[in-house]
């Protein structure tokens, strides 16, 4: 049977928005597939892996649709298609649990399973917290924080990022424990509270499917489940049962010595430091006294690198350690060229902050070095 005749990049576009979360090796082999279903010119493409769902649509004309569903494996059809020469026509077969995908003299015949085995997620009955930003703006949110959160911890609930919605006012915070990243944005008429901990898999698929315009997300928050929408694409989640730290508590308040950093010398300079810091523990000393910060750091082969900066500062001096992968990070995450850094001695935390503004605050742990 035909299911369709379609451009090959009106297949793979949606395919690959959904793609992303499929698991390579799943226990249940029906979740390495997508679900496809036709009807009319409209085309549907779903993917699980039981914690999160994307649903997308192709958004172009298909000839010869007939009503129908199948899983298939979600990679060999991407790939099989990403083979293919650009503005190839496909067609698509499906018979006795298989589909037949056909594009010029080229043949593949692809097993399927039934799409009524296919597990799908509702959102949950409840009460929801809704709000609506662009998708702009959520993204550049996203790559504020997503950077401090923690890989696999066995506390699970830094393994994902606040979302705390209330006062008018959102705020995503991400921590391993080591770092802390925050960022808060105005959302006016948005008077309902509630904390949420979306998981780190949902926060990379979004980083990663947001696009840098202005269309809107729709947010849709409940107890333990949150849908997003933008564009053609619906993506619902659960949500990590847990409590997150109270991460206002972590925050430093008054750190006496305040520099003013520019991100262009001195992340180059951090680059370079890093060359010749431990591979294990990738510890940089920050040496500041009046007039010049330095970076010193040192491996196990006893080899040593010096980057010296003049800075205007006056304060007392201080000799304090650092990852120099977490300072890394937030440089290469924050935009703008002026960054302040605020220190007190060499056993507390630093705080980096954009000049002007509360909205985004970037808290990192001492090491010895």
């Amino acid at each position: 049977m035909l299911l369709m005749k379609i451009e090959r990049e009106q297949l793979l576009r949606p395919l690959q928005s959904v793609s992303g979360i499929v698991e390579k090796r799943h226990t249940l082999p029906i979740l390495s597939n997508v679900l496809i279903e036709t009807e009319g010119d409209a085309l549907t493409l779903l993917a699980t892996d039981i914690e999160i769902q994307i649903r997308t649509r192709s958004t172009g004309s298909i000839s010869g649709a007939q009503p129908a569903a199948l899983t298939v494996a979600a990679r060999k059809l991407q790939d099989i298609l990403r083979a293919l020469p650009e503005g190839q026509e496909v067609s698509l077969d499906a018979d006795d649990r298989k589909l037949t995908v056909r594009a010029g003299k080229s043949r593949f015949t692809l097993q399927t399973l039934p799409a009524q085995d296919y597990p799908r997620m509702q959102l949950a009955d409840g009460e929801t917290v809704k709000l609506s930003l662009s998708q702009k703006k959520l993204k550049r949110l996203l790559s504020l924080v997503q950077y401090s959160m923690a890989q696999q911890d066995i506390r699970y609930y830094l393994n994902g990022l606040l979302l705390s919605v209330g006062n008018e006012e959102l705020r995503l915070v991400a921590t391993d424990g080591h770092r802390l990243a925050y960022v808060s944005e105005a959302m006016p008429g948005v008077t309902d509270k509630l904390d949420v901990i979306l998981p780190r898999k949902t926060v990379l698929e979004l980083a990663r499917q947001l696009a840098d315009i202005d269309d809107p997300v729709d947010i849709e928050l409940g107890s333990n489940q949150a849908r997003l929408r933008f564009g053609a694409v619906e993506l619902i989640t659960k949500l990590i049962d847990g409590k997150f730290p109270d991460y206002e508590r972590v925050i430093p308040k008054d750190h006496p010595k305040e520099l003013m950093l520019q991100r262009s010398t001195f992340l180059p300079s951090l680059q370079r430091a890093a060359i010749l810091t431990n591979e294990k523990f990738k510890g940089v000393r920050v040496v500041l006294s009046a007039g010049t910060l330095k970076l010193i750091s040192s491996n196990a082969e006893q080899e040593e690198a010096v980057e010296e900066l003049e800075v205007d500062y006056d304060g007392d001096g201080l000799d304090i350690g650092f990852n120099v992968s977490y300072l890394l990070d937030v440089l290469n995450n924050v935009g703008g060229d002026t960054l302040s850094l605020k220190l007190n001695d060499g056993n507390s935390s630093a705080l980096i902050t954009l000049p002007g503004t509360d909205a985004f605050k970037y808290v990192v742990m001492p090491m010895r070095v």
